[in-house]
C-alpha cells in the first residue's frame, strides 16, 4: 500500500526542476501566474519572467514578478 508522501512532491525539489522553465502558479487570492522562474530562496519566494496573470475574467503581462512564497497555494510545471 502506498503512502500519501508516496505521491507528494517537495516544493523546493520542484522548484529545482523547474529553473528557467515555464510554471503556473495559484495564489491564495485565486489568481493564476503563468511564466518562467529564474530563481528562489528556502522560504520559496520566487523570480518569475514573462508573468502572466489569468483571472477568470482577464489575462494581462506582468513582466519579471518577485514573489513571496507565503502567497503560494500550489506550483505546476507547465
Amino acid at each position: 500500500m502506498r503512502e500519501f508522501s508516496d505521491f507528494m512532491v517537495m516544493p523546493l525539489a520542484l522548484l529545482e526542476k523547474s529553473i528557467n522553465k515555464r510554471i503556473s502558479i495559484l495564489l491564495k487570492d485565486t489568481r493564476v501566474l503563468e511564466g518562467k522562474l529564474t530563481g528562489y530562496d528556502e522560504y520559496m519566494n520566487m523570480v518569475i519572467e514573462e508573468t502572466e496573470e489569468r483571472t477568470a475574467e482577464q489575462s494581462r503581462r506582468l513582466g519579471v514578478v518577485i514573489l513571496r512564497g507565503n502567497n503560494v497555494v500550489s506550483i505546476s510545471p507547465l
